[in-house]
């Protein structure tokens, strides 16, 4: 995983430039991971990292009710991008494992490392969680190495964090956006009730 240190730079690079941006969205592209209806009148941005450990608090206890309420029913379109925290070498290899698997296991695979977390920080493994992580998604070890040492793919996830981070000013996560309004920290579903109900109100 050598590769990750040689990028290291440019990732912090492109996290430093992340306060210059104004909180608005931006437009979803197809190399987006999303979830929901397409035309939904509400679209809620998840901005997170493989080694944040308040993303994984939400993730393991908010997003399943969130999803069932909001996602799986059409009301929202919900949309996940990338960020990294430290330690980046985690959160580097969490979301180029998820891409390599497809957009189909994607979120299969983050939800993986999310729970692989405590394991990881408590003994300092990374490699054997996130190859079993990998394998549950149908990747052998040889295909999990070549993916986390594929410097093209670091490069295009370090333009990726720039790029959304400076446009909407990011500077922790978790970070939601709610129709253009920012919500800054781990939520509940009440937090996002009331977000949500606003953002269709004013989407009339």
């Amino acid at each position: 995983m050598r590769a990750f240190n040689r990028l290291m730079i440019v990732m912090l690079s492109g996290l430093s430039l992340a306060a210059c941006g104004q909180g608005k969205g931006g437009s979803v592209t197809d190399d987006e991971m999303t979830m929901g209806k397409a035309d939904a009148k509400v679209t809620v941005i998840e901005y997170a990292s493989a080694s944040c450990s308040h993303c994984a608090t939400f993730n393991a206890e908010v997003f399943p009710a969130f999803k069932a309420k909001y996602i799986d029913s059409g009301k929202v379109k919900y949309v996940f991008r990338e960020f990294i925290t430290p330690p980046a070498e985690l959160a580097a290899a969490g979301f180029l494992t998820a891409r390599c698997a497809g957009k189909d296991k994607y979120f299969s695979v983050l939800d993986g490392v999310f729970r692989s977390q405590e394991e990881i920080f408590r003994t300092g493994d990374m490699r054997s969680p996130l190859v079993r992580v990998a394998k549950s998604a149908g990747m052998t070890e040889e295909q999990f190495m070549t993916c986390v040492s594929d410097e093209k793919a670091l490069k295009a996830l370090a333009a990726r964090v720039e790029k959304y981070g400076k446009l909407d000013n990011i500077t922790g996560t978790p970070t939601f956006i709610v129709n253009g309004k920012k919500l800054d920290g781990e939520q509940n579903l009440a937090a996002f009730d009331t977000a949500i109900a606003a953002a269709e109100a004013a989407a009339k």
